[in-house]
């Protein structure tokens, strides 16, 4: 009995630091990174893009584990968050809150290690996450807009982190990932839209599943498909991708706006989840081959 008490002491470990870190989304996080130290570096330094890693981590998992010491009640109350472990009972807040300290810390040393602007840009992405975003969820649906912003820099950061530097081709990747959020985001609130009620957040444009809401939707997906394909312009900098490249984007963007316009025509929480899949599939997928075009070309 004892031997599996003791075994499932780290399980539980285990399973709350990933669940309060929201493990699946910090990892994207860092991919993002990644991605963005790829693209920067005129060589691969793997021990400051193990760094990169680990501040990342570190930073986005703060930034939920406040997130959660804040909205624990209003978690409580919907479906999709009430087996979160503050709301279940698994974690307290004191715990929570020494976690999010430690984490906040460590990122911004580690990022600091690498140099000052990544470390800068790491704790603006916490602050404005947690003291403006959440906070602002339950008041008004421009906490999307504000939300956009820290959600946007982990591209970017990927960038400052191999060159130190902060111009033209950061500031794109930044674009991207800003514009893309809003029809991500959205899709989530739409099929969403019940539970988000129960907590009382209001993550839509027009605060309904309506053809407003949906118009937006198709705008900003239109949108994110042009900043990505800047790149092949010539006007970003040293970012430029090929040819054939903006054409596999572009495709990619045939497919999420073709879901975007399904959701405005049709409305419906089946067509608003396969947006979100899109979505996924397509910053994914972008930031795939941005990385294989540099180093193929």
């Amino acid at each position: 009995m004892s031997v599996t008490q003791s075994q499932s002491i780290p399980h539980s470990i285990v399973r709350n630091f990933t669940e309060i870190t929201k493990v699946r989304l910090s990892v994207s996080v860092v991919f993002s990174s990644v991605a963005g130290y790829l693209l920067g570096a005129e060589f691969i330094d793997f021990y400051i893009l193990f760094l990169l890693c680990v501040g990342g981590y570190c930073m986005v998992g703060a930034s939920n584990v406040y997130n959660q010491i804040i909205e624990r009640d209003l978690d409580a109350l919907m479906d999709r968050t009430k087996n979160r472990p503050i709301p279940a009972g698994r974690m307290s807040v004191p715990h929570a809150f020494i976690l999010a300290s430690v984490l906040t810390i460590v990122g911004i040393a580690v990022l600091y290690s690498i140099n000052p602007q990544t470390a800068m840009f790491g704790a603006i992405s916490i602050f404005m996450y947690v003291s403006l975003y959440t906070p602002l969820k339950t008041k008004t649906p421009l906490a999307v807009f504000v939300g956009a912003f820290p959600g946007a820099i982990p591209f970017m950061l990927g960038w400052v982190a191999a060159t130190n530097d902060f111009g033209i081709e950061p500031g794109t990747l930044f674009m991207i990932q800003f514009f893309w959020q809003f029809p991500h985001f959205w899709a989530i609130g739409w099929f969403l839209y019940d539970d988000y009620k129960k907590g009382g957040f209001y993550m839509l444009p027009n605060g309904k599943r309506d053809k407003g809401t949906a118009i937006q939707v198709v705008l900003y997906s239109v949108w994110t498909v042009l900043a990505s394909l800047m790149p092949a312009m010539g006007v970003t900098g040293k970012l430029y991708i090929t040819p054939v490249s903006a054409v596999l984007i572009a495709i990619l963007g045939i497919g999420l706006i073709y879901y975007a316009v399904r959701l405005y025509k049709e409305k419906t929480e089946k067509i608003a989840k396969q947006l979100m899949l899109a979505s996924v599939s397509y910053i994914t997928l972008l930031q795939v081959i941005y990385v294989v075009d540099k180093f193929i070309r």
